[in-house]
């Protein structure tokens, strides 16, 4: 994984809309997730989903890193006290942002509740736009992506599409204590903005990427 001093990264990230911040390559993107030490240690033992981990339920990931870290408390809180990077195909993370369907209703995309309840229930894929967060917590004009995944799209992410799972928590746990102490010295994981299939970002309301 390659990191950047978290101030020169800023000078690339747009200030306000919505925008997905993201470590990625020609091939592939990086999301997190936050588990418990079982399911975290299977997933790298085995480089996939299983165990203890529930296919039966929504499981959320996340591309933006400090988006991340404020949901799980820079791998503090219970429960998310290790941090997963996984690693997707990017043709298979623009599926999943062309199946997502909002997580609450949108007048802008569907006519009626109704309308969007019935894709709700289709989809296997929400969608959740929320403040992004700086490295102290708080909270930004920017918009942070999270995917709640469940059926056969967490399949796919779970046994199918991903190419690797690392167990980053003592990397967080490093750049926890510069984000307390000295956020001049706070590196994280490179990410720019991530731009998908046309059609992928139609769907999911992004914002133009200029900075």
């Amino acid at each position: 994984m390659i990191i950047e001093p978290h101030t020169n990264q800023q000078q690339h990230w747009p200030k306000t809309g919505r925008h997905i911040l993201a470590h990625f390559d020609d091939t592939s993107i990086v999301v997190y997730q936050a588990y418990r030490p079982a399911i975290a240690d299977y997933a790298v033992k085995h480089q996939r989903f299983g165990g203890e981990f529930s296919y039966n339920r929504m499981s959320w990931i996340k591309p933006n890193f400090l988006w991340m870290m404020y949901r799980a408390g820079w791998a503090t809180k219970e429960g998310q006290e290790h941090i997963l990077a996984v690693r997707l195909r990017r043709d298979f993370f623009d599926d999943i942002l062309r199946a997502a369907i909002p997580s609450s209703f949108d007048p802008t995309r569907f006519a009626t509740n109704e309308d969007w309840q019935r894709a709700v229930a289709q989809s296997d894929v929400r969608l959740q736009w929320d403040p992004d967060h700086g490295p102290k917590g708080h909270p930004l004009e920017r918009r942070a992506i999270q995917l709640g995944l469940r059926g056969h799209m967490l399949r796919r992410y779970g046994e199918e599409d991903l190419l690797g799972i690392e167990d980053v928590t003592s990397f967080v746990r490093e750049q926890h204590a510069h984000a307390l102490g000295d956020p001049a010295a706070l590196t994280l994981p490179r990410e720019r903005v991530y731009v998908p299939t046309a059609d992928a970002a139609a769907n999911i309301g992004l914002d133009p990427s200029e900075p």
